[in-house]
């Protein structure tokens, strides 16, 4: 595995979300395409697995590797005491993610993460915090984490978040209909969410810890990217399992035949329980070696987290200094 992404100083001129390439418009739903996957979950697993063993990157590149990460950082407060306040100091890190000292000691001018992540009520705070800096908003929606709520509400609550200033909404499917098989529902309810964005991007999360099975989750990845998903993501945070390294290897494949078949490369967001620095370096080298480079830019690639930055800081430090310093001089808000 090559090891090389950009240097730090490289990095700098690529930290915020850059998208070069058109939507995905999405396209008829093709039924003949999703009844004809089948997963090899033993060979998923044993693949998944034998990732982190492979890997090594150190030194140098290991830092570019984390400064590319933290670009990628969908930085995320979706607690039920969320306070405005705590939603502006958690977008002045997302300002000023790494402490100055330790940029200049990495040759780094600036760099941010790749959004802020709250609910609907917290836009406004966020949106007065982040006013021109260029980072965007993303918005939970459609009756997150569980997605019951009626569906006109939940169509509703995308369009009143758009207004609000959200750029980007996440967005939670209606499990049953992946449960029950039935994929023109899934379709059509994501078809309608995706409209209801507009210029919006939207990230369809798929809470594929209760879906129960790999080929589920790769048959509603296609789906959802069928109905015209700028990004498939794993987990709401909320379910007992989330990310992990087999749903991302299905759930990227899907991604990539999506793009050879279609030409429209959809983003990938794990999301839920991924915090610390090395797991990041695993998520950014499977990226790297099943979809390539293109898909490790902040426009096709976010981590959904919030203690993930302040261990990468912490390695960062470690990096330059040569020891670690106490977590909680990496606090993240």
């Amino acid at each position: 595995m090559s090891t090389h992404v950009n240097t730090p100083t490289e990095l700098a001129q690529s930290h915020l979300p850059q998208v070069t390439d058109p939507r995905n418009p999405g396209m008829p739903l093709d039924m003949d395409w999703v009844r004809a996957v089948q997963v090899n979950t033993s060979a998923v697993e044993r693949r998944a697995a034998g990732l982190p063993a492979r890997r090594s990157v150190k030194k140098d590149h290991q830092a570019a590797w984390l400064l590319r990460a933290v670009s990628c950082i969908d930085l995320t407060t979706l607690s039920g005491d969320d306070t405005a306040r705590r939603v502006e100091r958690l977008c002045a890190k997302a300002r000023q993610p790494i402490a100055p000292a330790l940029l200049d000691a990495l040759g780094m001018s600036q760099i941010t993460v790749g959004a802020v992540c709250v609910y609907h009520e917290m836009i406004a705070p966020a949106k007065a915090a982040l006013q021109g800096t260029g980072i965007p908003i993303a918005a939970v929606s459609t009756g997150f984490p569980a997605g019951l709520s009626p569906f006109e509400l939940r169509l509703r609550e995308i369009e009143m978040s758009v207004a609000a200033g959200a750029a980007e909404i996440d967005i939670v499917i209606s499990r049953r209909h992946v449960l029950s098989g039935d994929w023109q529902a899934l379709y059509d309810e994501m078809r309608a969410f995706r409209a209801a964005c507009g210029d919006a991007h939207v990230k369809a999360i798929l809470a594929t810890g209760e879906l129960g099975s790999l080929r589920n989750v790769v048959r509603a990845s296609l789906i959802c990217m069928m109905a015209g998903a700028d990004f498939i993501k794993t987990s709401t945070g909320k379910e007992s399992v989330n990310a992990t390294l087999p749903v991302t290897l299905v759930m990227i494949r899907a991604i990539r035949d999506y793009f050879d078949r279609t030409g429209f490369r959809v983003g990938y967001k794990p999301a839920g329980g991924i915090s610390k620095a090395k797991d990041a370096l695993v998520y950014l080298a499977m990226m790297k070696e099943e979809l390539g480079d293109r898909w490790l830019q902040p426009d096709l690639f976010r981590f959904g987290a919030s203690s993930l930055l302040g261990d990468i800081e912490r390695q960062l430090d470690h990096h330059v200094s040569g020891s670690y310093s106490a977590s909680h001089r990496h606090a993240i808000s």
